[in-house]
C-alpha cells in the first residue's frame, strides 16, 4: 500500500482535496479579466469609456491628413515624385482605416453600455423578487 506524500504544511490531504484547494478558478476569472467586470458597479466618466476610440479617431484623422499632404506634394514637387506617389496613398489608406474603425467603435460601446444598464436593472429586479 502506497502512502501519499505529505503536503508542505505537514497535514495529510487526499489528492482530490489538494486539487480542489489549488483550483481557484472563480477568483482568477474575476481578477484576471481585462474586460469590464460585471462584479464592480463603479460609475465611470465619459472619458474613461470613450478614450480609446477617440484616440484612434484622432490618430486616424492625423494620418489621413498627412497622406493628403504627401499625395498633393507628388503633384507639386518634381524632385521626389516617385516617393511621394508611393507613400501618399499608403498614409491615406492607413489613416482612413483607423478613422473608420474608431467611428464604428463608438456605437458599439454605446450599445454595450445600454445592454449593461438593462442587465443591471434585471438583476436588481430578480434579486428583489427572489430574496423575499
Amino acid at each position: 500500500m502506497e502512502i501519499p506524500p505529505k503536503s508542505p504544511d505537514g497535514s495529510e490531504k487526499s489528492p482530490q482535496s489538494r486539487e480542489l484547494l489549488s483550483s481557484n478558478t472563480a477568483s482568477t476569472l474575476c481578477t484576471s479579466s481585462r474586460s469590464e467586470s460585471v462584479w464592480t458597479n463603479a460609475p465611470r466618466s465619459k472619458w474613461e469609456i470613450y478614450h480609446k476610440p477617440v484616440i484612434v479617431v484622432s490618430v486616424g484623422a492625423a494620418v489621413f491628413l498627412f497622406g493628403i499632404v504627401i499625395t498633393s506634394l507628388s503633384c507639386i514637387e518634381t524632385k521626389n515624385k516617385k516617393v511621394y506617389k508611393m507613400c501618399g496613398p499608403a498614409f491615406l489608406s492607413l489613416g482612413l482605416m483607423l478613422l473608420v474603425c474608431g467611428l464604428v467603435w463608438i456605437p458599439i460601446i454605446r450599445k454595450k453600455q445600454k445592454q449593461r444598464q438593462k442587465s443591471q436593472f434585471l438583476q436588481s429586479l430578480k434579486s428583489f423578487f427572489f430574496n423575499r
